[in-house]
This record gives C-alpha cells, structure tokens and sequence, in this order.
C-alpha cells in the first residue's frame, strides 16, 4: 500500500525567490517534513475557491490544517478586537468548507493551532479572542504542560499530561456540534485540546507536534488516513450558529 496523501493547509503571501516577489502559498516546512517522517506523502493545499473542495476530499487520505493568523471574528458574531490579526477572509472562507466537508466524508482531520479554532468555529463554537499572558512572543513556541482526558483518544495515545510547544493567544469558548474538550491547561481554565464525537481521527490541538520530537501525534493521524474511509452518514453543509449553552468543564474563562 503506498502512503496517504495529506493535504496540509497554507497561506497566501508576499514570497521572494532570486529577483522576483510574488503572491505565494506558504507554509512552513516542518508540517511537510512531519507528514513525510509519519509515512504520509504530504501535498500543500492553497486557500482557492471551495468548488475545489469536493475533489480535495475525494483525492487525499487526511487533512492537516496548519496554524496561522486568527479567524475572523464576524464568522462567530464577534466584533474583532484590537487584539486579533486582520482576518485573511480567503483563507477562512475556504478552510471552513474544507473543514466541514472531510468531516462530513469521514477523512481524518488533524487541526493544529489555527486549525483547532477551524474546528471549532466550523462546527457552531465561538472563540475568546484574547487570553492576557498567552502569547508574549509572536514569532517563538513555548513549552508548557497540557492535560489530557485518560479515556480521551489523545489521553490513549500521549498519556494523561504532556509537555508541548505552543504558541496561541485564543481558545474556543462556546463548544461547536459533536465537540469534545479532552485536553486542558493544568488549572482547567483553557482547552487544550478537542476531539469530534464518533469519528475515528478527528482531533484539534493548541500545540505544534511538528515543532517538537514526539512522533506519536502524527504517526497516528497518518495511520488513520491510510485506512479505508467507513461509511459515513452525510450531515448538512449549512453554517452552523454558535451553541449558546453553558460550555463543558474545561472550556470557560
């Protein structure tokens, strides 16, 4: 059997090469090498219009969404705070399709960073735009301690407390349709991590596995891409309104 093809996501940016700059997608290398060392066959996937999302979804074995600038926070009916990046709309139109529609097909989805906020915003959850002290340097991961849910598929795999490199300065806040919490920081006050309920691999996480020397996280996602797709019972493509319900343990602020 060969290897899985995973779609990692990427931006749209300035790029220089000899004496040309031009528009480019971009995404950092250690996603590629990452996918590559777990077995995977990794593909960049840029930010174009979702018509090409049903085709993606068909071709590739598993999804990586990458991290990157904040969501926009008029996709979960949030004035967007001096605080949040100016939102890349192409990007977050896109990755929101992508996202829902390998859901809904069953494909093995690893969310990263960005990704995690994808995920939940993908599927009706909001997101707390600023969390004071989280994000002292925007250009360098810091290491600190995540727990995890002991029956949880990330507590399975990684153990009950992990130390990862991350760098964020949001969470999700209200939890989207079929989300569950299973990773929080060591006072309880900021999810981690989340999980979709019933689907064999579709896992967001605030660290970047990429950045550190734990293979675990991305030779599972890669095994699970490998494996025939079940049955999937189609869901609606609509966009999902915010849960406005108290949110489980581990997910106020």
């Amino acid at each position: 059997m060969g290897r899985p093809i995973i779609g990692i996501t990427s931006e749209l940016d300035a790029a220089r090469w000899g004496d040309w700059i031009r528009e480019a997608a971009l995404s950092p290398v250690t996603y590629t090498r990452a996918v590559e060392r777990a077995g995977g066959a990794p593909v960049i996937v840029p930010p174009v219009p979702p018509a090409s999302v049903a085709s993606y979804v068909e071709s590739f074995g598993g999804f990586l969404f990458t991290g990157g600038r904040d969501l926009d926070p008029s996709l979960y009916d949030q004035e967007r705070l001096e605080t949040s990046d100016e939102p890349d709309r192409r990007r977050d139109r896109f990755e929101l399709a992508l996202m829902r529609a390998a859901l809904d097909a069953g494909a093995p989805v690893l969310a990263i960073g960005r990704g995690l906020h994808v995920l939940t915003v993908a599927r009706g959850g909001t997101l707390t735009q600023d969390l004071p002290g989280h994000r002292e340097s925007r250009a360098r991961y810091v290491s600190h301690d995540v727990v995890l849910g002991a029956d949880s598929l990330l507590g399975k795999l990684l153990g009950t407390r992990v130390q990862v490199p991350a760098a964020h300065h949001q969470a999700p806040y209200h939890l989207g349709e079929g989300l569950t919490v299973t990773g929080w920081s060591p006072d309880g006050e900021v999810t981690e991590a989340l999980e979709v309920e019933g689907r064999r691999f579709a896992v967001g996480v605030h660290w970047h596995p990429e950045e550190g020397d734990d293979p675990r996280l991305l030779a599972a996602f890669v095994e699970a891409a490998a494996e025939p797709r079940p049955a999937q019972r189609p869901e609606s493509q609509a966009p999902r309104k915010p849960v406005a319900t108290k949110p489980k343990a581990g997910a106020r602020r």
